[in-house]
């Protein structure tokens, strides 16, 4: 067993009864149950914003994680991560409190409070990455054993996956006013649902899981060590903000420095960007296949059952073979997954769509396990928060990428007879080679650049 770094009580018996696990496990659930999202486009729309609206929303959201992400992850590692969860899930109850209980009928007042929710949405997301697998993997090092952390993920993920169930399938239910009034006549009540009401069901049911999670972090045990005592005075602040930006450039550099943990930043950004965007994109996949709206959202539920299966087999394989195995088999789920949804089978091909989905359980899976495992505790929020910077510049990038390549093809297509609905499935059929082909052109730079800098890197250390 290997012993608490920080000399603290004899490890327990159990890494699930240590509090702050427990907490995180809370938390991470808590926080990622958001019932709002198989509504997510829609509920936006109903609330009067147009879809250029709504993309110019989210490009605000995806903006905010990518500027705050490091320096929360700094801050984290200088004045505490329990901190900055508790004002990750604080901001989480302002932001969804703040469309929830917002009139629709002035415009130009709703776009504004949707704006500050996006900001609110995503400072919340960039305080929380990092800062609690450093919490918890902190907690395991102190009060048990690190060799443990793969289970703990493995739990995590499944009790996730479990809410995310619940949330995708519920969340759509009570969204829809008919399903409500067929409901009411069953059990004998009055009809009255309207979808200017029920629109804001999910947005309560994630309120309620918002104060949850506050609730989950605000009992952690705060875990720092070298931790400088806090004067409370603007000195001490400006210290500790200095210490936040120094610990970035610091991170930054040992990231460098250590080849593995680079190789694993570098390979899990390339893996999370194209998948997550074809996630982004499934519905649509979903049309050109022949799937049923209805089943869009049980689908979703079902993809999310892979989380009952795939951590235990990635912790295995984690904790038997080297890491370049676990490289091949994400990358080789990856690119099949991709490569077969090119040929859009009618039904079946939600089997392809799966092997792709099940790439992005493993690849979150190895990311934690191998850099928690390498990074040393005073700046694993950071180090956490440089993988998450990746991961969200790369897929913004791509999907600024694919968008280009969606406007030149529409151009090409445009002697095309057709218009409409009609060409942008065929313009999305036709463009949809570019996540297998440019995942293979980024998997040949991807080992160009991690053997060039574990070339320096030999050299330097000699």
């Amino acid at each position: 067993m290997t012993p608490a770094p920080y000399g603290g009580p004899a490890p327990l018996v159990s890494p699930f009864s240590i509090p702050n696990i427990q907490r995180y496990i809370a938390f991470k659930v808590l926080f990622n149950s958001r019932f709002y999202y198989p509504v997510f486009t829609i509920l936006f729309l109903d609330f009067g914003l147009t879809v250029a609206q709504f993309s110019l929303l989210n490009a605000v959201w995806a903006a905010t994680i990518v500027l705050a992400e490091v320096p929360s992850g700094a801050l984290a590692d200088t004045i505490g991560r329990k901190r900055l969860l508790v004002f990750a899930t604080m901001t989480m109850v302002i932001e969804i409190s703040l469309i929830a209980f917002l009139p629709k009928q002035n415009i130009s007042l709703v776009f504004w409070a949707f704006l500050v929710n996006r900001v609110l949405s995503g400072l919340a997301e960039a305080a929380a990455s990092g800062a609690d697998e450093a919490l918890a993997y902190d907690a395991l090092a102190r009060h048990g054993n690190v060799d443990d952390w793969g289970r703990i993920l493995e739990v995590t993920t499944r009790f996730q996956s479990l809410g995310f169930i619940v949330a995708m399938t519920c969340g759509a239910a009570i969204y829809d006013p008919g399903l409500l009034n067929r409901l009411s006549q069953t059990l004998g009540l009055a009809p009255g649902f309207t979808q200017d009401i029920t629109m804001r069901f999910p947005l309560y049911a994630t309120l309620v899981m918002a104060l949850g999670a506050w609730a989950a972090t605000a009992g952690m045990t705060e875990i720092l060590p070298e931790k400088p005592p806090a004067s409370g005075n603007k000195s001490d602040s400006r210290h500790r903000l200095g210490q936040a930006f120094a610990m970035t450039f610091k991170a930054g550099a040992w990231i460098l420095a250590t080849p593995f943990v680079f190789g694993i930043i570098l390979f899990g950004t390339l893996f999370d960007s194209f998948i997550r965007m074809v996630i982004t994109l499934s519905s649509q996949y979903y049309r050109m296949i022949l799937l049923p709206e209805s089943l869009f959202g049980i689908i979703g539920a079902g993809a999310a059952l892979l989380g009952f299966i795939i951590p235990r087999l990635a912790r295995k394989l984690a904790q038997t073979q080297p890491p370049a195995a676990a490289l091949c088999l994400t990358g080789a789920l990856a690119f099949v997954g991709l490569f077969l949804m090119n040929f859009f089978w009618v039904w079946a091909g939600i089997i392809p769509a799966l092997i792709a989905f099940a790439a992005m359980y493993f690849n979150g899976f190895f990311i934690s396990f191998y850099i928690n495992r390498e990074t040393p505790s005073l700046q694993r929020a950071t180090v956490l928060s440089f993988k998450g910077l990746s991961c969200n510049l790369a897929y913004g990038c791509l999907g600024i990428g694919y968008a280009l390549v969606l406007k030149s093809q529409k151009l090409a297509a445009a002697d095309q007879p057709l218009s409409g609905q009609a060409l942008d499935n065929l313009v999305f059929k036709d463009t949809f080679w570019v996540f297998p082909g440019f995942l293979i052109t980024g998997l040949v730079l991807c080992f160009l650049v991690f053997f060039l800098l574990t070339t320096f890197s030999r050299r330097h250390s000699h």
